[in-house]
């Protein structure tokens, strides 16, 4: 084989799927499949003993998910890139991915070419996701930055001023919260124009929906 032959594992539990997949690669002659695995430690030891460009692996796979094996695979062969294949599009199972080191992730259903494209892409050390997921991705990232914003918001008001959000995100009136904490009137009006200032919510259910997102109260 060429030097520039691109040199892929397997790791899928049913043998159709990694026949269909080794049957699309072989008829290109950049690819050589150097090994096949049906389960989780499996794929694991064949990456770390073969040593390929690339391991595709399923997400889901007796013993130990793709996932954990991703995570494996940055430690012990971090030379190796991750192809996580998948019938799964939820956000949730992309972030993981891209947490446990992954470089792309792709849904079985997807078309020969676009696996092809992705392998490549992945071996020349871009991250690939297609549309679809990419999409989903995008959505989830930027909601747990939006997450951490919201916390770090939340952080940022005093001990007061939060006892102060959360009688008002309980429907509590400013009398009920300044019996409740001991304090007069105008201190929980001097709080609430502060903590509204500081987050940049100026309505009841504004600050509701704050509470609930950041866990101050429960739903």
């Amino acid at each position: 084989m060429s030097s520039d032959t691109i040199r892929v594992v397997i790791a899928d539990d049913h043998p159709m799927m990694r026949e269909g997949i080794r049957h699309v690669l072989e008829t290109e002659p950049e690819f050589e499949v150097v090994g096949e695995a049906a389960t989780g430690p499996d794929a694991g030891r064949l990456v770390e003993e073969l040593r390929p460009d690339v391991a595709v692996l399923d997400v889901s796979m007796p013993g130990e998910t793709g996932l954990a094996v991703a995570g494996r695979i940055r430690r012990a062969a971090p030379e190796t890139r991750v192809l996580i294949l998948s019938m799964y599009d939820n956000a949730e199972y992309v972030l993981e991915s891209v947490r446990a080191g992954a470089h792309g992730y792709l849904l079985k259903d997807t078309a020969a070419a676009e696996l092809k494209q992705a392998i490549r892409a992945v071996h020349d050390g871009e991250a690939y996701y297609s549309p679809p997921i990419a999409a989903k991705l995008t959505a989830a990232l930027r909601g747990e930055i939006e997450r951490e914003q919201r916390v770090g918001a939340l952080d940022a008001l005093t001990a007061r001023e939060r006892e102060v959000l959360e009688g008002i995100a309980r429907g509590r009136t400013n009398k009920e919260i300044a019996a409740g904490l001991g304090i007069s009137h105008r201190t929980v009006e001097t709080h609430r124009e502060s903590l509204m200032r500081k987050l940049r919510i100026r309505t009841v259910a504004g600050l509701t929906k704050f509470a609930l997102e950041t866990g101050l109260i429960a739903p």
